[in-house]
């Protein structure tokens, strides 16, 4: 965005062509007509229907085997890492108050088995992060990407179709 100056500075004004929300077809609506009173909005006149809504590509996609299947290797994953994560955090969390002793332990010097159990929380996170990262690289990445490519074909297709008929 670039730099203004003034009471404005930084705002996107309606109308603005770097407007990411500007559209041209809406231009108008809420605006006032010269006598005060609110503009009536333009509707375009009604055209056949579409033979597909965007709604029924999503719900076609969503019952594929193919977004099943990502679905699948999603929760294949972060169900049983999150019961893992879960559990190893609550162990701790119960370790420490029904154990304290325990935790109070010395390892090495000063640094005691809660501190190593706290640290290694932080590299459990770590560690997950980066696993989950590798995992829907290698397994789902691919994929979705092929099942976004197929939506985006089949939206510009229903798209010409539209173009053609008016």
């Amino acid at each position: 965005m670039e730099k203004h100056d003034g009471r404005d500075a930084g705002r996107v004004r309606p109308g603005d062509l770097k407007d990411p929300w500007y559209d041209e077809l809406a231009s108008g609506w809420g605006e006032l007509d010269g006598t005060g009173a609110p503009a009536a909005a333009a509707v375009p006149a009604p055209t056949a229907a579409p033979e597909r809504s965007a709604a029924d590509i999503y719900l076609e996609v969503q019952a594929s085997a193919a977004f099943q299947e990502v679905r699948r290797r999603y929760r294949r994953f972060v169900i049983p890492a999150v019961a893992a994560f879960f559990t190893w955090y609550v162990a701790y969390v119960v370790t420490a108050t029904a154990a304290p002793g325990l935790m109070a332990r010395p390892v090495s010097g000063a640094v005691n088995v809660a501190m190593v159990a706290g640290l290694a929380q932080f590299a459990t996170t770590f560690l997950l992060t980066w696993a989950y990262a590798r995992h829907a690289r290698l397994r789902r990445d691919k994929a979705a990407l092929d099942l976004r490519w197929a939506v985006f074909e089949q939206k510009r297709e229903q798209e010409l179709r539209q173009g053609a008929e008016r």
